[in-house]
């Protein structure tokens, strides 16, 4: 059953890998209603072209905002980077979005390298350029894409042989050059956290931006004075533009409890 996502906030991800941020936002504003959407009909928006990436953006940014949520948050780092700003201009509600940790990770490294995993999109975006130029300075910042670990976490595929080797390719080039901090750039990758530092090493440093759009998005609603005043724990509803059945069993898996996946509209 649909309840109304009236005064809901609405996460949305190119595919499942957003519930990674979902997560965040419901343990630090368990009183919330949340509407989850996931692309996946139309993932990886990493392969995707810019105008196919903005195009999909508003459309499920305008389909969430006709439902009446409150706020949107963008749980995908390539539609951030991509198309965040245009949405930003044609919607009349907060819009808080995740993108790389370059920042914190500037400011955490030890040896002054930092890797930085993510889709091919976002590391050839203007806009991650722009977050290396402001803030590495004196450092030496390494942007690796990393084709197919999207689809990886889209099948629930985190621990398999072919996994790890994906990783192998991706992360040795990047500790042989001095990294000590990953990155993690899409929020995909947080749910392959345990086979990323296994295979990178338990001195590697793993960033996920996740808490930090959490801690943001609950300043922008209270600032605004839009925090829920329910009493009760808010519910929590889900959505794909993929096969639904599908969409089922690996959110389920990764959410870590059987939860009902609707079509999207």
């Amino acid at each position: 059953m649909i309840h109304t996502l009236r005064d809901a906030i609405g996460v949305f991800d190119s595919g499942v890998g957003g519930l990674s941020v979902l997560r965040a936002i419901h343990a630090a504003l368990p009183l919330e209603h949340l509407v989850y959407v996931a692309d996946s009909g139309h993932a990886p928006y990493g392969d995707q072209s810019e105008a196919h990436i903005t195009q999909r953006t508003l459309t499920v940014g305008k389909w969430l905002a006709e439902q009446g949520v409150k706020a949107i948050t963008i749980a995908c780092n390539t539609a951030t980077v991509v198309a965040a700003q245009t949405l930003r201009e044609q919607m009349h509600l907060p819009v808080v979005a995740i993108e790389p940790a370059i920042k914190p990770a500037v400011a955490l490294t030890r040896s002054g390298v930092v890797g930085v995993l993510a889709t091919r999109q976002t590391v050839q975006s203007a806009s991650v350029a722009s977050l290396v130029e402001r803030y590495g300075a004196n450092k030496r910042i390494l942007l690796q894409g990393c084709p197919g670990l999207v689809e990886q976490v889209e099948r629930a595929d985190l621990h398999s042989p072919e996994t790890e080797a994906l990783l192998r390719q991706f992360i040795t080039p990047l500790l042989a050059q001095g990294a000590d901090t990953l990155v993690l750039g899409c929020t995909h990758y947080p749910f392959l956290r345990d086979t990323i530092q296994r295979v990178a090493g338990d001195n590697i440093l793993l960033l996920d931006p996740a808490e930090a759009v959490a801690r943001e998005l609950s300043r922008r609603l209270s600032d605004t004075g839009g925090l829920s005043q329910h009493t009760a724990p808010g519910q929590v509803q889900f959505f794909s533009s993929g096969d639904v059945a599908q969409a089922q069993t690996v959110m389920s898996h990764l959410w870590g409890a059987s939860i009902s996946v609707h079509a999207l509209p």
